[in-house]
């Protein structure tokens, strides 16, 4: 008959399967917080934000501040600049993780891990959404034709140039096509912003 297991040992096979977890999760399966705060005292957990843990020695994924502002932002998705970079689109290494979030969504205080949050309409939030799977943890980014959408829809945020490298490697890797680009333009509204870039780029090409 096999022993039953200590809420220590639960947390730590949790936390090894899953890569990083909430202390919601890890209470919902029988780890008290006082056994998680016993766990951090003894180095046995590393607290990454409030209410987030991880094993010290977890390996970490070169997207790994992607995994964690998922865990902290569930309905969250990475957008802008932070997709740009995980579809290797920009050379640009954003200091804050870009999260689309719902009109109405809760937003997370700016404590630990800095994420800039923006507010997307429910029709854009849910358009052309790839589920990646970082460090156990399943991370929502937009597709590569809708990022550079949306990265010309907010241009005043992050720059145009940055809309305009994201569009070019976009092309120039064949990560998506001038019409699917031009499909996402029409449905954020900024058809008539993108298409002198798209002509001149594709011309070009």
């Amino acid at each position: 008959m096999t022993q039953p297991r200590s809420q220590r040992q639960i947390a730590h096979a949790l936390l090894e399967a899953c890569g990083i977890m909430r202390l919601a999760e890890l209470r919902s399966a029988g780890v008290t917080s006082a056994t998680v705060s016993r766990m951090e005292r003894a180095g046995e957990v590393v607290r990454l934000a409030r209410g987030l843990y991880q094993l010290p020695d977890a390996p970490l994924d070169a997207s790994h501040s992607l995994a964690e502002a998922a865990k902290r932002l569930p309905k969250g998705v990475v957008c802008l600049v932070s997709a740009l970079a995980f579809h290797g689109l920009t050379d640009q290494l954003p200091k804050k993780v870009w999260m689309a979030i719902g009109k109405k969504d809760w937003a997370p205080k700016s404590e630990g891990m800095p994420i800039r949050v923006v507010r997307f309409t429910e029709s854009l939030l849910t358009e052309t959404v790839d589920m990646h799977v970082i460090e156990g943890v399943p991370v929502k980014v937009f597709g590569v034709a809708k990022t550079v959408a949306d990265c010309f829809r907010h241009r005043s945020k992050i720059g145009l140039s940055i809309a305009i490298e994201g569009l070019q490697e976009a092309l120039r890797q064949r990560k998506a096509t001038p019409a699917e680009i031009s499909r996402q333009a029409e449905r954020g509204g900024v058809s008539t912003v993108i298409r002198p870039y798209l002509e001149a780029l594709t011309v070009n090409g």
